[in-house]
């Protein structure tokens, strides 16, 4: 009769240690972001360098101050 548990004399396969099980966990989890983060998007190069330069305006405008006075004026009707 067949039993559900293994011969006494079978070791158990070796379990990996915690560190690597980490590391692979990790590496895993940075992947399925990776992979989100392109999921629609056909050249995701052009993606990163867009927003690459997006934020040095923003910080260039953020660096330069206020505007001054005589712009555009915003009326609240």
């Amino acid at each position: 009769m067949g039993l559900c548990f293994p011969c006494p004399a079978e070791a158990a396969p070796p379990s990996p240690d915690l560190e690597e099980k980490r590391a692979k966990l990790a590496e895993a989890a940075e992947r399925r972001q990776k992979e989100a983060a392109s999921r629609g998007i056909l050249n995701v190069q052009s993606v990163e360098e867009k927003r690459k330069k997006k934020e040095k305006i923003e910080k260039a405008m953020a660096a330069s101050g206020p505007p001054p006075e005589g712009g555009l004026r915003w009326t609240l009707s």
